[in-house]
């Protein structure tokens, strides 16, 4: 096993035991970008597939993050489970999922989440809620009882992991911090950090 692929199992390991937990939304991170001029920007986004390629999310790709990502394709993922005391922080490239997965996805959302793809100009200035639910109201008369294909700009993104770091909270603010680091080119390597 490479430590690429340990660094992994360990990840769905963690992830597996916040869903048997019950815990709200295991699957939330935090999604770090920079914008052109510099000035990062975070948000909570949801993962919706791990895998030996990387961890996947999808959003609108006009939307602030798309926009980041596409000028600089880099991010930061940090999963925090406070319920376990665990963080799990990742860093890495950020490389497009082919439309065949981007499909797939979007075909297993609600039927209100792909209107809601449609009818969405994300992070765009909206002139009130009401405006959006008019925008709503008109991609259901579009599309009817009929499918809804996946829209143009909305895709999904895969980062590809460059270091992944295991923080476990330690007493008097002693954490443990095991860290991967897994360069494209060179060699992997995992050691402590100190807290």
């Amino acid at each position: 096993m490479t430590l690429f692929d340990e660094a992994l199992a360990r990840f769905s390991e963690l992830l597996e035991e916040a869903e048997r937990r019950d815990l709200p939304e295991p699957t939330a991170m935090t999604l770090a970008t920079v914008h052109p001029d510099g000035q990062p920007a975070a948000r909570t986004v949801l993962l919706k597939g791990v895998d030996s390629r990387g961890f996947v999310f999808y959003s609108n790709r006009g939307s602030r993050k798309g926009r980041d990502l596409d000028a600089s394709p880099r991010a930061a993922l940090c999963f925090y489970w406070a319920a376990l005391g665990l963080q799990v922080l990742v860093e890495g490239d950020v490389a497009d999922v082919s439309d065949a997965e981007a499909d797939a996805y979007f075909a297993t959302r609600p039927r209100l989440s792909q209107i809601g793809a449609w009818a969405s100009r994300q992070s765009e200035p909206l002139e009130s809620q009401d405006a959006l639910r008019r925008q709503v109201e008109e991609m259901e008369a579009e599309f009817g009882d009929g499918p809804i294909p996946r829209p143009p700009n909305w895709s999904g993104y895969r980062v590809i992991p460059r270091l992944m770091e295991f923080w476990s909270a330690g007493d008097g603010r002693l954490h443990i911090r095991e860290r991967y680091e897994l360069p494209a080119d060179g060699e992997a390597r995992k050691y402590f950090v100190n807290p």
